[in-house]
């Protein structure tokens, strides 16, 4: 009986956390704050070293490239205007996004 309470109040547990993760949606696509957050990473890291163009926060050739990029993004990258989207993406406000106050993010 302990062991179907405890498998429950687990599963509970997950179900609550995942129904609170935040989702950014892009082009139909729907991403963790997590993956989005990555993405920032190496958009700005690239940036840094000079590897794009200052008007250019996120080239989807490079982008799609990188082995750091979140799988989850991957299929965003075989979209028409990828470059779009990744750089619509890498301009998303995180501190707007945690508490769910930027229209692209839902699952607060």
């Amino acid at each position: 009986m302990k062991a179907a309470l405890a498998t429950i109040a687990v599963l509970v547990l997950a179900l609550g956390c995942t129904a609170q993760a935040v989702q950014v949606e892009e082009n139909g696509l729907s991403f963790s704050l997590e993956a989005v957050k990555r993405l920032q990473e190496l958009s700005e890291s690239s940036l840094a070293t000079g590897q794009q163009s200052p008007r250019l926060k996120a080239s989807s050739a490079s982008l799609c490239d990188d082995p750091m990029l979140p799988q989850e993004l991957l299929p965003l990258c075989r979209q028409r205007g990828a470059s779009a989207s990744l750089a619509r993406l890498a301009i998303v406000p995180m501190d707007v996004c945690e508490i769910c106050a930027f229209a692209a993010c839902t699952g607060c």
